[in-house]
């Protein structure tokens, strides 16, 4: 054998030892999934349907796998074109975190968080609203998710958030929900009119070290988790796991949350009470320069 010979069949060898370990953590990965298809937690319960993994195999690989990939790891053939700040990667169902939850921070979505996030979609991503899917093939799909993480083998979805009823806007509700916008700083990511100018925007990244921006409410897009009051108050009292987005429900009591949705209400350019009463208070941006109210 000469020399040259001798040293690619060496490089071939070598490579594929180094190769080895991450064909068989592949393997392992996908192994474990298989066992975990069969386990109680493969399944789904919304309203009167029960999802069967087994049946969401086929809609997921029609629908979902070009993107979140055949193990559900987020690196389908079309993931990379979506790693910008403006459209993220698709959700790595493996790590089992959510940023649509009714559930508090940390915990995971319930099966109807998951089954509403399939059919509203996720407003300024490439996550579309499947909402042409039978709501049985939703349940299936739901249950086909819950198989890729190791979570949904030891825990279970958090106790749903309790949303108090909505009360009556009024112009004190307004003034007090901006006093809670410049208490907390919402505006360091959201800017201090809610165009996500603030000074942190720029700097933020979600748990992934990817690069994510502030919501934006004066471009008046849908939120990415809903689009009533009730979905607002929720997503700033569970958070947006995963991204820089967190939960406010130790720092602020249930009714100041309310009086936060009417204030964010004003910075959307839509004919709203709220948008009309601030018209009238000639309501003005904060200026968290200024000095506090003597007491």
């Amino acid at each position: 054998m000469n020399s040259r010979l001798l040293r690619w069949t060496y490089a071939v060898v070598i490579a594929g030892l180094f190769a080895f370990p991450a064909l068989v953590a592949a393997q392992i990965s996908e192994y474990q999934e298989k066992q975990w298809l069969d386990s109680p937690a493969a399944t789904s319960h919304v309203g009167n349907l029960s999802g069967s993994a087994h049946a969401g195999a086929q809609p997921y690989r029609r629908y979902c796998v070009v993107c979140h990939g055949e193990l559900g790891d987020g690196n389908g053939e079309s993931a990379y074109w979506f790693d910008t700040p403006l459209y993220f990667k698709p959700r790595d169902f493996t790590l089992g975190v959510f940023k649509c939850r009714s559930t508090p921070t940390g915990t995971l979505p319930t099966d109807e968080d998951l089954f509403d996030s399939i059919g509203r979609g996720l407003d300024r991503s490439n996550m579309p609203p499947w909402n042409t899917l039978t709501r049985q093939e939703r349940a299936d799909l739901v249950a086909w998710i819950k198989h890729f993480s190791p979570r949904w083998q030891t825990e279970k979805a958090g106790p749903p958030i309790v949303i108090p009823p909505e009360p009556e806007v009024t112009a004190e509700r307004i003034k007090a929900g901006q006093d809670v916008f410049n208490r907390v700083q919402c505006w360091k990511c959201h800017g201090v009119e809610g165009k996500a100018n603030g000074p942190s925007a720029s700097t933020l990244q979600d748990d992934l070290g990817h690069p994510i921006l502030p919501y934006n409410f004066a471009e008046g897009g849908r939120f990415k988790c809903g689009t009533t009051d009730a979905d607002l108050y929720k997503i700033f009292m569970t958070g947006l796991d995963g991204t820089p987005m967190p939960s406010f429900s130790d720092n602020i009591k249930p009714e100041e949350a309310w009086d936060l949705v009417f204030f964010l209400r004003t910075l959307q350019p839509f004919h709203t009470k709220a948008k009309e009463i601030a018209k009238g208070l000639n309501l003005k941006p904060i200026n968290p320069n200024a000095p506090p109210p003597s007491q």
